[in-house]
């Protein structure tokens, strides 16, 4: 392993991680309905957990309602008991062969509860990030170890990784501050 093996391994590993973050914060509810609010409700279908996504398609039929079409006709009262029972707080009603999820306005504690939980999602992306950092730089002291590189390529390369370390928590927080913007817009 070299280090610029290191290195992309390491900002590999931060972006992987920053993606997560990201795809965390789109589950976060805000005050307008998107599908991607239903995306971790499973249905039994056939036996076996099934994405709601793969049972039925999922449309916005106005800012606060989302409209879910099941494939299947009769998967109509499973899919409406699933996002019941999830804990999303929805109240789904049937409406002829669909089925409509309006999302209820969120109150000012709500939203502050929302902002600790984006807060939250933030300081677990971060503790990743730190510990990829760790990983590398441990990763470099095998190396000078081994006597493949020397301290001074350690050192040179051990602060990129803090720089991609600085950089991936400052995205970080560029998106918290953007999500708890769009949480806290009434």
């Amino acid at each position: 392993m070299s280090v610029a093996d290191v290195k992309k391994n390491a900002q590999d590993k931060m972006a992987k991680s920053i993606e997560t973050l990201r795809a965390n914060l789109a589950k976060v509810r805000t005050g307008r309905a998107h599908t991607g609010l239903l995306d971790s409700v499973t249905v039994e279908y056939y036996g076996s957990p099934t994405q709601l996504s793969q049972v039925a398609n999922l449309t916005l039929i106005d800012a606060r309602t989302i409209g879910v079409q099941p494939y299947e006709k009769k998967m109509l009262g499973t899919i409406e008991k699933a996002i019941r029972d999830s804990d999303l707080g929805l109240n789904p009603s049937s409406f002829g062969e669909m089925i409509r999820v309006p999302t209820p306005p969120l109150t000012e504690e709500r939203r502050k509860e929302m902002v600790k939980l984006c807060k939250s999602e933030a300081e677990d992306a971060k503790i990743a990030v730190r510990n990829v950092r760790r990983d590398g730089n441990e990763q470099l002291k095998k190396l000078v170890k081994d006597k493949a590189i020397s301290e001074d390529d350690e050192r040179r390369a051990s602060d990129d990784i803090q720089k991609l370390t600085d950089k991936a928590v400052v995205d970080i927080d560029k998106l918290v501050a953007e999500k708890e913007k769009e949480v806290m817009t009434v």
